[in-house]
């Protein structure tokens, strides 16, 4: 703490803020000054900050890195632009979306009366300095430039703050000196600094509005802004079919990733699991489909909320957490997260269920024992799928629901590629053995049963419809197959070649000439036709959607000779996104996106029935 002039005390943040003013004056007639003080443009004179560079950590919390901004944004060998002291009354907004690599922007001492929305576009900002302007209000969408540490706008004529400074959790300056700013707030960053102020407008202290969350009645902060459109459903084929399955997809964001760490621009009570469970149950009760694939569901939330509560919406939940569950105590095998596969009890039946263990597939093949970078790449990492095969209980068709999670790191693409070829492998198997799996001689439905016990008569609710006989399938193909879930790959990635060609080659780039068994060797392959829900026109712009990466990484995949696509839910709302640097947020509670999809069963030309016995049929109970 110092003194000022007339006596009173003040913060020594608040001093540094001062002398940064006084300097920012001292220079206010020098053109270029930032240019000529510093050589800011000179090639590779000031690389981005390292902080934005994320590399993997050790421990759990890297399940939820991603690779940061894309790499076409930073080509530039030079990211840094001095517009000071132009007499600029104006600027162009397509210099934002031109030079969208800037990590520096100069634009003091000029004439600017404001500050263009589309400034919001410098993703990777980390200083901006407008001081000496006669701005007179801060866009919403500075709120988007969520890494930047220095914003500087000393000397201008700014009333009040954005509630989008909230998102700004980087912050380290925020410079308002010589400004005519609310008392209120310039008392805050005075007394407390820059981290106190962003911490009050992304928490809004300061207040609410009236503004209720649609689904779960929160009343939301300023901050919260208003909510998107609903996403629109696309409906691709509206013909008559005989028979249709609707799938929904979503990475929920276990609550242990949810960190203020990693998620530092949302507020905190928007990141708490209690607030987020509520609005994602909600969501999923709103699709109602008839599969619902969850990844990062801890073992405790399966179990003591999701299982019990959708339940009363005729949800069946098979579960299976990473397998790092099993070495540990209760304590902490609760926490371990996994994929959770739900579907319709009234509608389908559960024949079998399968965990898809990739890293212990791996070790026991013995193609691969001898392997280094078996050990060392693909064994350390636990995640998993789930293959549920299920039965119409009415048509009697039958269908494979795969549940997959795959690895996360983009310096990791060969043990992606290996977990998604072992997943291929595994599924081919249990397809050819699937279809020797006996007829069903009880089809009766039960709701809200124990899938680990047999149903207990006084829970039965039996259907009145007549029940079809199961079909059969000559081979595993035949099948028709869904496969859900967050595959941390993009387009051009060996695991979207495989999944959807068929076939890649043992050299394949995604493999960096390490050494898998077979794979390497003589390549990898499936049988299936598989081709993604959302391909061609209706794609997504994106299922992950953070400050520092945004694209598309999870999928629906389908067996094209026996399915196709009926309907798609579709983008979230453009224009709502300008504000939001990034989900999870009041109205997205994941950093991913839910994926729905529905599909018509395709006829077949030739279908083989096997003859059941059900049973006796009784009448439904009022």
């Amino acid at each position: 703490m110092g003194q000022s002039t007339s006596g009173e005390i003040v913060s020594e943040h608040w001093q540094q803020q001062l002398h940064l003013a006084a300097e920012a004056r001292a220079t206010s007639s020098t053109p270029h000054h930032h240019c000529r003080k510093e050589g800011v443009t000179r090639v590779n004179k000031a690389p981005i900050d390292s902080s934005l560079q994320q590399s993997p950590s050790q421990g759990e919390d890297e399940e939820r890195n991603r690779a940061t901004i894309d790499n076409e944004i930073r080509r530039q060998d030079w990211d840094a632009m001095d517009l000071s002291g132009q007499g600029l009354r104006a600027i162009s907004p397509s210099l934002f979306s031109d030079y969208m690599f800037l990590g520096k922007l100069f634009i003091d001492n000029n004439r600017l009366t404001r500050l263009h929305p589309a400034i919001g576009q410098l993703r990777v900002l980390v200083h901006l300095d407008a001081s000496n302007n006669q701005i007179s209000e801060v866009p919403e969408e500075i709120g988007m430039l969520v890494n930047l540490k220095a914003l500087l706008l000393f000397d201008n004529s700014i009333h009040s703050l954005p509630y989008g400074i909230g998102h700004l959790f980087k912050l380290d300056m925020l410079g308002v000196e010589g400004n005519p700013l609310d008392e209120d707030l310039k008392e805050e960053i005075v007394q407390n600094g820059t981290k106190a102020l962003v911490t009050r407008l992304r928490e809004n202290t300061a207040g609410e509005n009236n503004y209720l969350h649609k689904m779960c009645h929160y009343k939301l902060t300023n901050l919260a802004g208003p909510p998107p459109n609903d996403r629109d459903w696309h409906i691709l084929d509206d013909t008559s079919t005989t028979e249709t399955i609707s799938a929904l997809s979503y990475n929920i964001l276990c609550d242990k990733y949810a960190t203020s760490s990693q998620y530092g621009y949302t507020p905190s009570e928007v990141l708490s699991w209690n607030y987020r469970k509520r609005i994602i149950l909600e969501e999923i009760k709103e699709h109602d489909a008839d599969i619902v694939c969850l990844q990062e569901v801890d073992n405790e939330n399966f179990n003591t909320y999701f299982r019990h509560e959708l339940a009363y919406n005729d949800y069946r939940g098979i579960f299976w957490p990473k397998t790092r569950a099993k070495t540990m105590a209760d304590k902490e095998a609760k926490l371990v997260d996994g994929c959770a596969t739900f579907f319709k009890n009234s509608k389908y039946l559960c024949l079998d269920k399968q965990l898809i263990d990739f890293a212990n597939t791996a070790i026991n093949r013995p193609d691969m024992k001898g392997e280094h970078d078996t050990f060392n790449r693909v064994m350390p990492r636990d995640h998993i799928a789930v293959a549920v095969f299920l039965e119409n209980r009415v048509t009697g068709s039958r269908i494979i629901i795969v549940n997959a999670h795959i690895f996360w790191d983009p310096a990791f693409n060969d043990v992606k590629l290996v977990q998604v070829a072992i997943l291929m492998e595994q599924l081919s198997m249990l397809a050819d053995r699937w279809t020797k799996h006996p007829p069903c001689k009880d089809k009766a439905a039960f709701r809200h049963s124990d899938l680990d016990g047999d149903p207990s008569p006084s829970a039965a609710e039996e259907l009145s419809i007549e029940l079809g006989p199961s079909m059969e399938y000559s081979i595993g193909t035949q099948i028709p197959l869904l496969i859900c879930g967050d595959f941390n790959s993009g387009a051009g990635s060996g695991v979207l070649d495989l999944i959807t060609q068929g076939r890649v080659p043992g050299k394949h780039a995604d493999l960096a000439n390490r050494g898998y068994g077979n794979f390497t060797r003589d390549g990898m392959s499936h049988p299936f036709s598989l081709k993604s829900a959302y391909s061609g026109a209706e794609e997504l712009s994106f299922t992950n959607y953070t400050p520092n990466f945004t694209g598309v990484v999870d999928y629906i995949w389908y067996s094209t000779n026996s399915l196709q696509v009926r309907g798609l839910l579709g983008n979230v709302d453009p224009t709502y996104l300008k504000k939001v640097p990034g989900f999870p947020n009041y109205h997205f509670p994941s950093d991913h996106l839910a994926l729905r999809a529905e599909f018509g069963f395709k006829s077949r030309k030739e279908r083989k029935v096997v003859e059941a016995d059900f049973g006796p049929q009784k009448e439904a109970r009022s």
